[in-house]
């Protein structure tokens, strides 16, 4: 028995292919859009993977600093530190900042941290050069993505910074590039005012500043302990709120990341629509071409059943190739994306079976056309 689709797609090969390309970049883009959620929600974790402290004590009512505002004395941490169950406990604080260049600004997330204390939030394995800093003032850690190499100055605030370790890989909740400083440091240039400026508060009465806060008191509990059990203590008796290590990767993903893959969600969900309408359009004008073909076909006795088996066969072939080449297409160019892009085997196993439905179902406009089909137009012309 003759194979009609392998005979047609042989007979219109490069078209076929052509077009199978086109679709491919399509469900490609597709794919980029996922991982790009894949890696939002990589970004998310880093920077809590990389403290890898059971609890984060914050200002009362507030989700933490990464999701909102949060204030406490830096003294805290002497109380925490008291606790029973606790082991260790340091200061933190999160601010974002531009790094000048000289073609321009880096926009980076600078997390501060006691140089002394006995949590350090730099992940020896992401350093790739250099060391961490071993002073309370002027020295910076800045990811290799900023562009900056060792002993670089960089100029922040009134005082100039040098660049005396590089990691690899180290991102903010929200992607953004990390750069470690100094508490004191980090204090200074997110709590201190110009000059200018306290001259102009002293004018108002406005004389004495605190500048000792932090955004988060973190601490690690003892074995054998329960972090809830402690956080419980403290959110009674110290008026603060308390996350642990799982409600805290919960609030990165739901408040910080939420709305962001929702709509991601929903344009990769408009893309696979319009893929489908493509396709759809595709085979339709493609069994338009055949008309004549299929009606002398129809007039030879061939059963509809053969007829319609082609159309499926095609638009099944045609999704296949368009799902591989957008593999090829999404592989070739998801590391040039300025943003971490995750592409996973599951993701492309659940677009390939999109993809399988979506070619049946565009399938559907060529049968019903075949099946209309008149034999008769072949006699005429």
């Amino acid at each position: 028995m003759i194979h009609l689709a392998r005979e047609d797609v042989r007979h219109t090969l490069g078209k076929f292919v052509v077009t199978a390309m086109g679709v491919g970049m399509l469900l490609g883009i597709v794919l980029i859009m996922m991982g790009v959620y894949r890696g939002m929600i990589v970004d998310a974790q880093v920077l809590l993977d990389d403290l890898n402290v059971d609890l984060w004590v914050v200002q009362q009512d507030t989700l933490g600093p990464f999701a909102e505002a949060s204030r406490v004395h830096e003294d805290l941490q002497y109380t925490i530190a008291s606790l029973d169950g606790v082991d260790k406990s340091s200061v933190i604080t999160f601010q974002n900042i531009q790094l000048p260049k000289k073609d321009g600004k880096v926009r980076v997330f600078a997390v501060g941290y006691d140089v002394y204390g006995p949590i350090n939030p730099i992940n020896p394995a992401r350093l790739v050069a250099g060391r961490v800093l071993k002073t309370d003032h002027y020295e910076i850690v800045v990811t290799d993505k900023t562009g900056f190499t060792l002993h670089d100055t960089i100029q922040l605030g009134r005082n100039l910074y040098t660049v005396v370790g590089i990691t690899h890989g180290s991102v903010s909740s929200g992607g953004d590039l990390l750069a470690y400083v100094s508490l004191k440091d980090a204090q200074e240039l997110q709590f201190s005012y110009s000059n200018k400026r306290i001259q102009s508060e002293r004018a108002r009465g406005i004389v004495n500043r605190d500048t000792h806060m932090v955004n988060a008191v973190i601490a690690t509990v003892l074995p054998g302990y329960e972090a809830e059990t402690i956080a419980r203590e403290i959110r009674t008796w110290l008026h603060k709120s308390v996350y642990t290590k799982e409600q805290q990767r919960s609030v990165l993903t739901k408040y910080v990341v939420e709305k962001a893959s929702k709509q991601i969600g929903m344009f990769t969900a408009i893309l696979v629509i319009v893929a489908t309408i493509i396709i759809s359009l595709i085979i339709y004008t493609m069994t338009l071409e055949k008309m004549k073909e299929i009606s002398i076909m129809k007039l030879m006795g061939l059963p509809n059943r053969m007829i319609v088996r082609m159309i499926v066969e095609e638009t099944l072939l045609l999704g296949i190739l368009a799902f591989l080449f957008g593999n090829l297409f999404s592989h070739l160019i998801y590391s040039r994306f300025p943003k971490r892009v995750v592409l996973e085997i599951p993701d492309a196993w659940m677009l390939f079976a999109v993809v399988v439905v979506a070619s049946i179902a565009a399938s559907f406009v060529g049968v019903k056309k075949v099946i209309s089909a008149d034999p008769a137009a072949a006699i005429g012309g």
